[in-house]
């Protein structure tokens, strides 16, 4: 008897063993899906770790594997290696990464379904929502569950069903989900018989009534060149429908006579970009003393940092690297931390290197997902993957070379839901364990990579000098406090200086781009008369006003409701909006400016890929004069015609509770500022403080990089923050407050007995209550030599412990390792 570990997409901490029926013995390997049943009903697919013959000890019933779904492995052994990694280093559940790492399509699970019996008949009155799930079925017999709610509106129709089952008016089984579907696609051919020679000749000889259908047999064999064999290809039916001759019943009459033949074939839904491929552009000399620098780096050690400014070339740099690792046969991974920077850099390589470039990320459709994994899986040619994080997860062979670019980005680390992953520290282990090297990019890098560089530990590159030798920025600090003192700017957003340089840049036919990271309109309303704020009802968070829709709307839960008329505690009209967002931006800038077009990129204009390409595809026409946004902006994107840039309101950047809140400030505004003048102009930067004085200000107006790291490594060093130490933060969370006050205080004193001093807490966050559940945070500060495991194992072992006490199963408790 044979036997399999499997791990299933769940958040458990252990795997299962199943047993592998007979006729599948010879077919389950390693790395193969197969289909199992867990729990009474659900079905999912999970992945096989190993097959044995050693029975299990278990302490569940053992049941059997319900299918098999491949004929080959569809992960690689290093995958499993990497995965298991990360549920070490991460302290997250193996099935949390698996869930991460494969795309939905490739896994099927199965779902609820209820079918309505048509012989019911009711005894006695139906309750209102129970005659509603019945009327759903009309014209149906058989319903998923979440269509159910879908069409009657009920939030949990599960009770509704529950007790229309009792009454026998429904039954509920379980079937499973359809996962990735190959994409079929017609083509057509020319008949075996009409190819012979003269037969043709005769074929249109029967045609000369036919108009259309000679026309389009024509166009056909233009198309497919069937008179020249040695340049013939196959003609998709959509090629042909886009011919000024077709016309559908045309086609009908050529399938008719027999003159040609359809058949399908599987297509691949990746938007392969057809053009003619473009030589790498030649290096300037500073970007050539860059790229032989970085090699040679790479001949003692496997990471190296480089620093480079803004509009430096960069890319161009990577690029080179990325042609180098292809010729010696190997693959590349290029990561970015945004979609919307993958569109103006998809479009960069796509010239370059054609076919063998593939994308990736979240607003690809799930079959995309599954068919460039499968072109990794079961290829082995030469390719460059472009993706956002989710992309180290892909079924690498023979990796090359890992590319973080903005590496010091806050999009790298994941927050919810687990794996809390940071991947840029995960693409350095994956590229170790390939073999392959790393090369990390930055204009202003995090400091905990800097410091690394500049101990040893990673080789360090600089670029200091822009491309074409343009001048960066010039950053002019504006005092919006003394303004408004003066009454200069009593009600408006825009600064003197800044509306004058706007004016100018747009009547010289430039662009600009004004940067706010708060999207809506404005971040808190408050009533006049008695102070009301208004307040999400599952988070402890006051709600954004959004004036497009008229709504409040929680940012953390998405909680939404209209502004009412007047305030509900005192009926006061008055309500008063405080701070402001690129809504309001918007609104004033369309007010001062009414001759440019302006746009808005933020979360909610930006929800989609195809809307993130048309802003962008817009502004960079010149289509949009002025582009509004949150940090989206800052990230690497390339615009030749701006000249100005304007923040307006740096403050919101540095007053943040957090250790690194000085440093993402700078970072911001140095990148953000990278997006004026990038060319063959020096731009201009409008920084809107009520802090001119303040040293990131300073800094970051004469881009002094190293004097704020500087600053700040003074600072973690005397309170023991990274890079001197390494931060593990333990979220507990509860709906009952003091339930989760008495365990998170208990958890603290266990730890304590452990790890002494490096315990900090437990602490009430920022932010007390999201989603219903409160929330206390356990900081834990380890040195950053110690190993992970042995904390690992006292955590776990702690956690043991605290499983005697009862009140532990009412918190939900997670670890966010080295937290962004």
């Amino acid at each position: 008897m044979k036997y399999a570990d499997v791990i299933l997409p769940l958040p458990l901490d252990s795997g299962f063993t199943y047993r592998i029926p007979p006729d599948m013995e010879r077919a389950v390997v390693t790395g193969c899906r197969v289909v199992v049943p867990f729990g009474k009903r659900r079905y999912y697919t999970a992945i096989v770790t190993e097959v044995h013959e050693r029975a299990p000890e278990a302490a569940y019933e053992l049941k059997e594997i319900f299918a098999l779904l491949d004929a080959a492995p569809v992960l690689r052994r290093p995958q499993l290696r990497f995965w298991r990694w990360v549920v070490s280093y991460y302290l997250c559940a193996l099935g949390d990464v698996y869930r991460a790492a494969l795309p939905a399509g490739l896994k099927l699970e199965s779902e609820t379904t209820v079918a309505c019996r048509e012989d019911f008949e009711a005894e006695v009155p139906l309750r209102p929502n129970e005659q509603a799930v019945l009327d759903a079925f009309a014209g149906v017999m058989k319903l998923k569950v979440s269509d159910l709610e879908k069409k009657t509106g009920l939030r949990n129709v599960m009770p509704v069903i529950t007790s229309l089952m009792a009454r026998g008016a429904v039954t509920v089984g379980e079937e499973l989900k359809k996962g990735f579907v190959p994409k079929k696609e017609t083509f057509l051919r020319l008949a075996e018989d009409c190819r012979e020679e003269g037969k043709l000749q005769a074929v249109f000889q029967a045609l000369k009534r036919a108009k259309k259908q000679e026309m389009l047999l024509l166009a056909f064999l233009d198309l497919g060149r069937v008179l020249n064999p040695a340049l013939a290809k196959e003609v998709s039916k959509r090629e042909l429908s886009e011919q000024p001759d077709y016309a559908p019943s045309a086609l009908e009459g050529l399938l008719k006579r027999g003159v040609l033949e359809s058949y399908e074939k599987e297509a691949s839904r990746l938007q392969i970009p057809v053009c003619r491929l473009q030589p790498l552009k030649p290096l300037t000399a500073a970007q050539e003393e860059a790229y032989a620098a970085v090699h040679e780096s790479f001949k003692t050690r496997d990471v190296c940092l480089l620093h480079g400014v803004t509009s430096g070339g960069k890319t161009e740099i990577y690029v080179r690297m990325i042609d180098d690792v292809l010729r010696l046969g190997r693959r590349a991974l290029y990561l970015l931390p945004e979609i919307a920077v993958t569109t103006q850099i998809t479009e960069r390589l796509a010239k370059l290197f054609g076919d063998r470039l593939l994308v990736f990320h979240s607003k690809f459709s799930d079959n995309e997902r599954v068919e460039v994994w499968n072109k990794l899986l079961y290829g082995n040619e030469p390719l460059v993957v472009l993706g956002v994080r989710s992309a180290l997860f892909l079924p690498f062979g023979d990796l090359g070379l890992v590319i973080v670019d903005e590496e010091h980005e806050t999009s790298y680390k994941q927050q919810d839901p687990a794996p809390r992953y940071h991947a840029r520290n995960a693409a350095i282990v994956l590229a170790g364990m390939h073999g392959a090297k790393t090369l990390l990019g930055s204009a202003t890098p995090s400091i905990d990579s800097y410091y690394n560089a500049t101990t040893g530990k990673y080789g360090l590159v600089e670029l200091s000098v822009r491309y074409g030798d343009c001048l960066t920025p010039e950053i002019i600090p504006v005092d919006i406090k003394e303004l408004k003192r003066k009454k200069i700017m009593k009600d408006t957003l825009f600064s003197p200086l800044l509306t004058q340089k706007t004016e100018a840049a747009l009547k010289q036919g430039e662009q600009v781009i004004l940067f706010q990271n708060r999207r809506g309109f404005a971040p808190l309303m408050e009533c006049k008369a008695c102070g009301w704020i208004p307040h999400c009802e599952h988070c402890d968070v006051s709600l954004t006003y959004h004036k497009a829709k008229n709504q409040l709307v929680c940012h953390y839960c998405g909680y939404t409701r209209y502004l009412p008329a007047q305030c509900p505690a005192c009926e006061n009209r008055e309500l008063r909006m405080q701070g402001f967002g690129t809504e309001k931006i918007e609104e004033e800038a369309t007010a001062l400016f009414p001759a440019a077009k302006t746009e808005r990129m933020d979360f909610d204009t930006a929800r989609t890929r195809a809307a993130y390409e048309h802003i962008l595809a817009d502004f960079e026409k010149g289509k949009t004069q002025i582009l509004i946004g949150t940090q989206m902006l800052s990230k690497g994107l390339d615009f030749g015609n701006v000249s100005t840039v304007g923040i307006l309101n740096a403050d919101s950047l540095m007053n943040i509770p957090d250790f690194r809140a000085h440093e993402r400030a700078f970072q911001l505004i140095v990148q953000v500022s990278g997006r004026a003048g990038r060319r063959d102009k020096r731009g201009t930067v409008v920084l809107q403080t009520s802090q001119p004085a303040h040293p990131i200000v300073q800094a970051a107006v004469r881009s002094d990089y190293k004097g704020m790291v500087s600053l700040q490594l003074e600072e973690r060093k005397l309170f023991r923050y990274p890079p001197y130490y390494r931060l593990i933060v333990m979220v507990l969370r509860s709906r009952d407050e003091k339930v989760l006050k008495d365990v998170s205080l208990l958890y603290a004193d266990k730890l304590r007995v452990r790890l002494g001093e490096r315990v900090l807490g437990p602490v009430t966050p920022v932010i007390t209550r999201v989603q219903t559940l409160h929330i206390r945070h356990i900081l834990l500060k380890i040195e950053i030599t110690a190993a992970v495991a042995p904390i690992r194992e006292i955590l776990l072992s702690v956690h043991r412990e605290m499983q005697e006490y009862p009140a532990v199963r009412q918190l939900l408790i997670h670890y966010d390792v080295d937290p962004a």
